[in-house]
């Protein structure tokens, strides 16, 4: 499933093309994805101007001119791509095949937009992802953000907050991190990075990284600061899209060929000095990868 740095890939790459135009027609090609889509979705959607694109955690949000805002889910396998004219011309390079497939073209904004208009269509072969509609200003109720904690990107993560969901806790440090009302946003492949580069085990317990006063050790510090940086890396490489996830223009991000834990069992460590290969283990269902000998 694609990650943070993954939907804000997508995010900025259908900026350009979304906010400021108008949605001429949403055409619905099936009545439901992973679960049905709004009643009178296209309806409501005709006629609106797209004011801003954002994101919260892993989802997409279509902020539109009536204070209605989309939310858009891409789940295991769900993209956007961009056809402009009617020729259907699709800019960038192909790295790895997607999917082109008409039948797995569910939803497709047709736009006006300052420079004429043009297709944005949601291709999902498994469809897992889906779409809602709420408002603005009810988006801190709606339930899947409802219990949500801070971004990994903002000001509110620190290591303050860290050690006071952290206190008394002898969860793993891994499924402390992988929780969402701890960190919004954070999955497995950016958890197994970040305890990487802080040094710390996936097994240990997130109570050790907290004073008996409830504040944070120096490797919560550490751990903090490793879980801010490699999320911003893979931003800015353009996200990891593994398995099926593309960028908006075709091209895949390279952010995967600089995992240093994250599928690399039996491969060498690269912290300088370590003499340990990287290892698989299963915790609660999901495979965390990291070093016996450097992380502890």
């Amino acid at each position: 499933m694609p990650e943070l740095p993954e939907v804000e890939t997508v995010r900025r790459g259908l900026s350009p093309t979304m906010e400021g135009a108008v949605i001429r027609q949403l055409e619905l090609r099936r009545p439901d994805l992973r679960f049905p889509l709004p009643r009178e979705f296209a309806a409501r959607l005709q006629g609106r101007r797209i004011i801003a694109l954002s994101r919260r955690a892993k989802y997409l949000l279509i902020d539109l001119d009536d204070g209605a805002t989309v939310i858009a889910h891409l789940g295991m396998s769900g993209s956007f791509r961009i056809e402009a004219g009617e020729a259907g011309v699709m800019p960038g390079d192909f790295h790895h095949p997607r999917s082109k497939n008409e039948k797995h073209d569910h939803v497709i904004f047709h736009l006006d937009g300052a420079d004429g208009g043009s297709r944005v269509i949601y291709n999902d072969p498994r469809r897992f992802g889906f779409m809602d509609l709420t408002t603005r200003n009810e988006l801190d109720i709606y339930p899947a953000f409802r219990d949500l904690g801070p971004e990994p990107v903002g000001n509110e993560l620190s290591a303050d907050y860290l050690a006071s969901r952290f206190a008394g806790k002898q969860q793993p440090l891994k499924s402390a991190l992988l929780d969402q009302k701890v960190i919004a946003g954070l999955g497995n492949i950016y958890v197994c990075e970040a305890l990487w580069r802080s040094h710390l085990s996936p097994e240990r317990a997130a109570a050790t990284l907290v004073t008996p006063t409830g504040r944070p050790k120096q490797q919560l510090l550490v751990l903090t600061e490793a879980i801010r940086a490699v999320i911003a890396d893979a931003i800015a490489a353009g996200g990891s899209s593994l398995r099926d996830h593309i960028q908006t223009d075709g091209t895949l991000g390279y952010f995967q060929h600089s995992f240093s834990v994250y599928d690399r069992e039996g491969s060498s460590c690269r912290t300088p000095d370590c003499s340990g290969n990287v290892e698989r283990i299963t915790q609660a269902g999901r495979s965390s990868f990291y070093c016996r000998i450097c992380q502890k």
